[in-house]
């Protein structure tokens, strides 16, 4: 399978730089796919589970199929160059289940007061952020 250079990124992190052969990312109206040859595109990222498909020889934890939970940034493949944003980048087994429900619970209940439009969208980020770490927490990829 042909490869293209990934750049994955986190605020806190590389997550992942090297080979990749394929790559799917939630975007704002659906996953979306990308692989060698991609035209050149921007698209903004959605809390949610992306997926990556790296060489057999780069193997990340031991497998070349790596699930990330990923909260919001962006993706910009240019000259088949792919670069990925994201303000979080977690694997399933790095995520706190306890904390993730908490994190949720108080979302939740800063969505239902009455704030102003940048603390209602700071609190619908967390909530969403928070819901995918949960979904796919014990979810693993076939």
């Amino acid at each position: 399978m042909k490869q293209f250079p990934l750049r994955f990124l986190a605020a806190d992190r590389v997550f992942y730089e090297g080979p990749c052969e394929s790559l799917m990312v939630p975007l704002t109206d659906g996953l979306y796919g990308v692989q060698a040859d991609h035209t050149d595109m921007m698209g903004a990222i959605i809390a949610g589970e992306a997926i990556l498909r790296i060489p057999s020889g780069e193997k990340f934890n031991g497998d070349t199929l790596v699930q990330v939970i990923v909260g919001r940034g962006l993706v910009k493949i240019e000259k088949g160059e792919v670069l990925v944003l994201v303000d979080t980048a977690e694997l399933p087994a790095e995520i706190d289940e306890m904390r993730a429900q908490r994190a949720a619970e108080k979302a939740a209940m800063e969505l239902r007061q009455k704030q102003g439009f940048r603390e209602y969208m700071i609190a619908q980020n967390e909530l969403s952020r928070a819901m995918a770490r949960l979904k796919y927490k014990n979810h693993t990829i076939q």
